[in-house]
């Protein structure tokens, strides 16, 4: 069985920075598609990143891009979310997500596993 745990949420000021971290464990990882999405507080989810790991794809969703990076360290089973330029509008719980072997990147939210989630809040 698949498990993920993140880390790395917390309270930033507007324009600041943090970095999430999502350890998997439980499987091989040769082949997986792993991402990110959030929810915001009285939101529908909405997916920020995805990634491939056998060739290293990215996608991000329009209102994150040029401001956050996925990617990954392979040998370690984790992947990472940076983000930078951080907007009170990108406060919300951030949970990581996995597909075996095969996914749409654009909707993490529907991969069968997924992490407890981490706040992040950002402050104006």
């Amino acid at each position: 069985q698949l498990q993920l745990v993140e880390s790395g949420g917390g309270s930033v000021q507007a324009g600041g920075s943090l970095r999430l971290s999502c350890a998997a464990s439980g499987y091989t990882y040769p082949r997986m598609c792993m991402g990110w999405f959030r929810r915001p507080p009285g939101k529908e989810r909405e997916g920020v990143a995805g990634l491939y790991t056998y060739g290293g794809t990215t996608h991000y969703a329009d209102s994150v891009k040029g401001r956050f990076t996925i990617y990954q360290d392979y040998a370690q089973k984790t992947v990472y979310l940076q983000m930078n330029s951080l907007k009170p509008e990108d406060t919300a719980m951030y949970y990581c997500a996995a597909e075996i072997p095969s996914c749409d990147l654009t909707t993490p939210y529907e991969y069968r596993y997924q992490g407890q989630g981490t706040q992040v809040t950002v402050s104006s």
